[in-house]
């Protein structure tokens, strides 16, 4: 062979060699991309899926609106406003793509990308201008880094409206919810956080029925930067939540809750509390606290406040409790009314201590000891029926035990087990000292006497209505036990705690034209484990008519300072409670007026007493004259106090007789500065 040959064939060689390391490096980059492929597209798809689609897709979380609570008459007690949060993307706000006349993108002619430019400074003056605000602090937002800008947020829908008809790219909207309340039995309904969840109430405890499923929506974005729902993601629309329907009746709670407030402030008080039960269903018609705090002010909000003493609070009731020994008498006992009974001139020793009354009193009869609240009596009566029978008219009457109603946080009260009780429980317990007792169970227990002795389980939800209106779920009234045959009930009804009203030491309760029965209860509490120092409980609990019974109220008022006796604290609350209430409700007026037996008697007589009108507003004072068939002749504003009257209270004057009366100005309470 040739030297000629040789080179060739080592070059033939050479080449071979050069052309497979290059087909051997091609090869090697198909199987990488190849390989890449795979693992983009089969291995880690969903990573990758996910990552794209965090660049071009958004999951919006749409609220659902909270459902509302309502009052018996389906007023409005809490409900959801909506409002508008504004955010914005400030990468793309930064880099906004310029269109031009005709709506289509600029394009760039040397560099072929689209022009952009940073709109920053023109969003935040739009901003600026429709929501008020230092621009700077709007820029500084659309200046960051990373993240999202947070351009406005709960801003009224009727204030958000212009902004959001701009449509500025970058920038979008999201619906917020901001809870508004009617103000009224705060400790009740309870309120929301931040997050529009239940923290405290009903609002909490029945969080899960008002707060409704949130939904989902899946947002695309274009090149542009406009957000458009993605064509073929799955939308989850909002499911509202459910209304809840309260007992409550609201005019009559704000006027309890006003009643409550004057005696605060009237006795310097700690606090008050107050319920108005209707006797035969266990409906809860009102419930308050003093002191109180404003619902739409989270800042009013404080442990004490939010407290609802009527349920949460136990007390040693006093005289209240004297119910049972009267009934325990009545029945065991056979005691009568005119029986006679000697209260030892007001001193009664017993185990080395002293059992005292208010007045010395001697041979009186059993109404009288009831009247005029004798503690001695009450204790040689308690001893007379024993301990036994004495404990078990306290259980049948509900102390000691939950009363059903169903809030959180409502106390047992305490009754000591009848093995713990010590020679001094029976006479103590006699009128109302060693056991505790929240304001609750003394008007459920007065409420069982009231209706004929069927002791009814209280309550204050209604109902629970779904979004398409119909009932998830109702209470209905329901009788728990019999504490007292019929016919003891109505006997201890009028025979003892009418006569407390009309004679006794309860006349500051009696109401105009409406019969009432109930008990006085001035108890001193324990402070700081004696009761060396005088802090005093001051109650009265009582009901309506007392010939054909409807409702009952409790009130009492927590260390009144300026005076301290039931007849002269809780008692007029209770007395100016239900005139109000009579005269602003015509379901309580219709109820009355077809109960009660009295109504032809009112109705026959050509002449009627005349309501106390001072402090009553304008139109409760107009009403309250019209239920006893009277006119008024006003002058001032309608919202504001009875200042004046031009015939005294109590004197009796002809049906129709128009009553003249100056009316003080009152101070209106400002709408909510965020409200649209």
């Amino acid at each position: 062979m040739s030297d000629q040959q040789n080179i060739q064939s080592r070059d033939d060689h050479e080449f071979g060699k050069r052309l497979g390391v290059i087909v051997a490096l091609f090869a090697v980059f198909i199987v990488a991309i190849i390989a890449m492929l795979l693992n983009i597209q089969v291995f880690n798809v969903k990573k990758y899926r996910e990552k794209a689609a965090r660049q071009y897709e958004r999951v919006i979380t749409e609220k659902a609106k909270r459902g509302v609570i309502l009052d018996r008459h389906s007023r409005m007690l809490a409900e959801s406003i909506e409002s508008i949060s504004f955010y914005a993307d400030p990468a793309i706000v930064r880099n906004t793509p310029l269109f031009n006349d005709k709506g289509k993108l600029v394009i760039d002619k040397v560099t072929r990308k689209q022009k952009v430019y940073d709109n920053s400074n023109a969003v935040a003056t739009t901003f600026a201008r429709y929501l008020g605000g230092n621009k700077s602090v709007y820029l500084k937002e659309l200046r960051r880094k990373t993240g999202m800008a947070v351009l406005g947020r709960k801003i009224p829908v009727a204030k958000a409206l212009p902004l959001m008809q701009e449509k500025i790219p970058g920038v979008w909207v999201d619906k917020d919810q901001q809870r508004y309340y009617l103000n009224v039995a705060a400790q009740v309904i309870g309120s929301t956080d931040i997050k529009n969840e239940g923290s405290s109430g009903l609002e909490l405890q029945l969080n899960r029925e008002l707060k409704g499923i949130d939904g989902t929506i899946i947002y695309q974005r274009s090149a542009t930067g406009r957000r458009y729902p993605a064509p073929d993601a799955k939308q989850q629309n909002p499911v509202k939540g459910n209304s809840v329907q309260l007992t409550i009746d609201a005019d009559i709670q704000s006027i309890v809750e006003d009643e409550l407030a004057k005696a605060v402030e009237k006795f310097r008080a700690d606090a008050s509390a107050s319920i108005v039960m209707d006797i035969h269903t266990g409906e809860i018609i009102a419930m308050a606290n003093n002191p109180t705090f404003d619902l739409n002010q989270r800042s009013s909000w404080s442990a004490e406040k939010s407290r609802n003493r009527a349920v949460t609070d136990s007390y040693e009731p006093g005289s209240t409790f004297k119910l049972i020994m009267a009934s325990a008498a009545t029945e065991v006992l056979h005691r009568k009314a005119e029986d006679r009974v000697n209260g030892m001139n007001g001193v009664m020793p017993i185990y080395n201590l002293f059992i005292r009354d208010h007045e010395p009193y001697g041979n009186i009869s059993f109404r009288e000891a009831i009247m005029y609240s004798s503690n001695i009596v009450a204790a040689k009566t308690a001893l007379a029926v024993g301990s036994e029978k004495f404990y078990a008219y306290t259980m049948n009457y509900g102390f000691g035990r939950k009363t059903g109603i169903g809030l959180v946080g409502e106390s047992p009260g305490r009754v000591r087990p009848l093995e713990r009780w010590d020679r001094t429980t029976l006479p103590w317990m006699g009128y109302g000292y060693q056991v505790m007792a929240t304001p609750l169970q003394i008007l459920q227990a007065y409420a069982t006497m009231a209706n004929d002795g069927k002791l009814m389980r209280p309550f204050i939800i209604k109902k629970v209505i779904n979004s398409e209106g119909k009932t998830v779920w109702e209470s209905a009234p329901k009788v728990v036990r019999s504490a007292v045959l019929p016919q003891t009930a109505r006997y201890l009804g009028k025979e003892y705690f009418k006569a407390v009203v009309d004679s006794g030491t309860a006349k500051s309760a009696a109401v105009p034209g409406v019969t009432v029965a109930g008990k006085t209860g001035t108890a001193r509490r324990a402070a700081g484990g004696s009761y060396s120092k005088p802090v005093y409980v001051s109650s009265f609990v009582g009901y309506f008519p007392v010939e054909a019974p409807r409702y009952a109220i409790v009130v009492v008022v927590e260390n009144p300072k300026t005076a301290y006796y039931a007849a002269m604290v809780a008692a007029p609350v209770f007395s100016s409670i239900a005139s109000r209430m009579i005269a602003c409700s015509p379901e309580m007026q219709k109820k009355l007026a077809f109960r009660s037996t009295e109504q032809a008697a009112i109705d026959s007589v050509s002449t009627v007493v005349v309501p106390e009108l001072t402090g009553l507003q304008g139109r409760d004072a107009s009403r309250l004259l019209k239920w006893h068939n009277l006119e008024m002749d006003s002058s001032g504003d309608m919202d504001g106090c009875v200042g004046r009257q031009s015939i005294a209270p109590g004197q009796k004057v002809k049906k129709k007789t128009v009553i003249k009366v100056t009316l003080a100005p009152t101070i209106m309470k400002k709408t909510p500065s965020w409200l649209p």
